[in-house]
């Protein structure tokens, strides 16, 4: 990797919005940057708390600059209206980050879990020991959606630097590669 690279980390909700925020830097190192979350729950309009996602993603892209947004997808469960509700969220968030020049990338919470515990079903609280652990930081219980949301930025960045998956100029992309000697194959300049 040979450019720095910052990537906003988002937790949907329609309650609780959480992001994180880690940035790489030249050398492929990440660190933290920011991590906070947005209480939606005084607002009682639908529409009110998908303009104040809406609203608070532009200013985090305005204040760090990002270059990246991975953000939660959302989770099949019993409750169609809870899938609605998140799925707006979502969306609200991905439009203020396509405004501001972002790329998107959805993660599935389970895929974050396993990059980031080794454990697709692993608690909040084991997510944020491992979050705090890799980026050597203290966090407050409080912030456990935000954690989710550093969890997701991670996993965006173990994503876009694994060479099983990474495309010329460290994007990720569609072109999966499905084994090391198709990887070798078509990147021998990467191969010592």
């Amino acid at each position: 990797m040979t450019d720095t690279r910052t990537i906003l980390g988002i937790d949907p909700g329609t309650n609780l919005l959480g992001f994180g925020i880690v940035r790489v830097d030249a050398c492929g190192k990440p660190s933290f940057v920011d991590m906070g979350v947005l209480d939606l729950r005084k607002i009682s309009d639908t529409y009110a708390k998908l303009e104040c996602i809406h609203e608070k993603v532009s200013a985090l892209c305005e204040l760090h600059k990002p270059s990246d947004l991975a953000i939660e997808s959302p989770f099949y469960g019993k409750n169609a209206q809870v899938i609605l509700k998140l799925g707006r969220a979502q969306g609200s968030a991905m439009i203020a980050a396509i405004s501001h020049g972002l790329e998107v990338f959805e993660y599935a919470p389970r895929k974050a879990k396993m990059v980031i515990c080794g454990n697709g079903a692993a608690s909040k609280e084991q997510v944020a020991l491992m979050v705090e652990r890799t980026l050597g930081i203290n966090i407050d219980s409080k912030y456990l959606d935000a954690t989710d949301a550093l969890a997701i930025a991670m996993c965006h960045y173990y994503q876009i630097n694994s060479p099983l998956s990474a495309a010329p100029g460290g994007k990720s992309s569609s072109r999966k590669v499905s084994s090391w000697e198709k990887f070798i194959s078509e990147n021998p300049d990467r191969v010592k």
